[in-house]
């Protein structure tokens, strides 16, 4: 059986019941890991930066005082209204509801962050991801996958999704790290 990439409707019903799910605001794992990514950028500022899942916009703050511009999308909408509220009066990040890779934006960039994310893609939609990452990278620009890697019951494991996104997008592997639950790979055009 082909697995397929988490609907909408199953984030929807996650916000619906609680509106920080994953405790990014007051977990310790969540700051720490924050802090690894933001520690992993390989430049201390992006001219246009393009964050996937951006959820309640706990790391979209942090990120968007190292951007000139930043697109932050999640598909969930009670999230998005969250991460709006948190990066109000930074008039430099857009929040948009997208649903990737079906409504990958248009626009070039010199950083990608996917973080927590590739899992709840198929395979087929992580690979094809990989692809518009790469057709929308900036020469010279960074891709930065931060993911859980403990099992799940998503479409993709952790590992998984970034190692078919890694295999698909053909770009340079400068620097990873592994955690204990999860693992940080930045690729370079």
């Amino acid at each position: 059986m082909t697995r397929r990439s988490m609907p909408a409707g199953w984030f929807d019903a996650l916000y619906a019941r609680d509106n920080d799910p994953w405790n990014f605001v007051s977990s310790p794992y969540e700051q720490a890991k924050y802090a690894a990514t933001l520690h992993a950028l390989p430049l201390p500022r992006f001219a246009h930066a393009f964050e996937v899942g951006c959820s309640i916009g706990v790391l979209t703050r942090r990120l968007a005082e190292r951007c000139d511009r930043l697109l932050a999308v999640d598909v969930a909408e009670q999230a998005l209204a969250q991460a709006r509220q948190r990066c109000a009066g930074l008039n430099h990040v857009t929040i948009a509801r997208r649903r990737v890779p079906d409504e990958w934006p248009r626009q070039s960039f010199d950083l990608i962050l996917l973080s927590e994310v590739l899992y709840y893609l198929s395979p087929n939609d992580v690979a094809r991801t990989a692809g518009l990452t790469r057709q929308s990278l900036q020469p010279g620009g960074a891709v930065l996958l931060v993911h859980y890697i403990l099992p799940t019951d998503y479409p993709c494991s952790g590992d998984a999704a970034c190692d078919i996104f890694m295999a698909a997008a053909g770009l340079t592997v400068s620097q990873q790290r592994r955690e204990a639950a999860y693992r940080l790979d930045l690729l370079r055009a």
